[in-house]
């Protein structure tokens, strides 16, 4: 582990945190309507309650932000932490692929990528810091209902995702 003091912990963890959040805030500007539209959407029986969503996304992107900053704090991290950062803005362009564009075939291709960054991220974090992985499991696990999710509502709903 690097040496950093007190002062520059917190503020990597902020950091690390508000850069989360800003993907999440991102993700969010497309996702204004998507109560009202995923309502309006044909869902599989197996489909989570609209409610779920919000706090589940808002608990994923602190652990995301958590776990960066702990690998951050580990020598190495670099490589980790950029592929950290790519699969977080694929996480913020997915929103708008799905929400906004309707782009059923690319929003689904958008989380299998997502899925396979996640688990290189999880991979490269577990070996730098465990803890920092395991911090990523549930929003590996979270991603892999979301790809199941937008496959079966891209294939319900062909007159709106095309």
């Amino acid at each position: 582990m690097r040496t950093f003091s007190r002062k520059k912990q917190i503020l990597g963890l902020i950091g690390w945190l508000v850069l989360a959040y800003l993907a999440a805030a991102i993700g969010a500007v497309a996702s204004i309507n998507a109560a009202a539209f995923y309502e309006s959407l044909q869902q599989p029986a197996w489909a989570p309650p609209t409610w779920l969503f919000g706090p589940m996304w808002t608990t994923l992107y602190g652990l995301m932000g958590i776990a960066a900053w702990l690998a951050w704090r580990e020598r190495g991290a670099r490589p980790a932490l950029t592929v950290f950062v790519v699969q977080l803005a694929l996480n913020a362009l997915w929103s708008w692929l799905f929400f906004v564009w309707n782009l059923g075939a690319i929003s689904f291709i958008g989380t299998v990528a997502l899925w396979v960054l996640i688990l290189v991220t999880l991979g490269m974090f577990w070996r730098l810091k465990v803890l920092a992985g395991v911090l990523l499991v549930p929003y590996l696990a979270w991603v892999s209902l979301a790809c199941a999710l937008t496959w079966s509502v891209w294939q319900l709903n062909p007159q709106v995702f095309g």
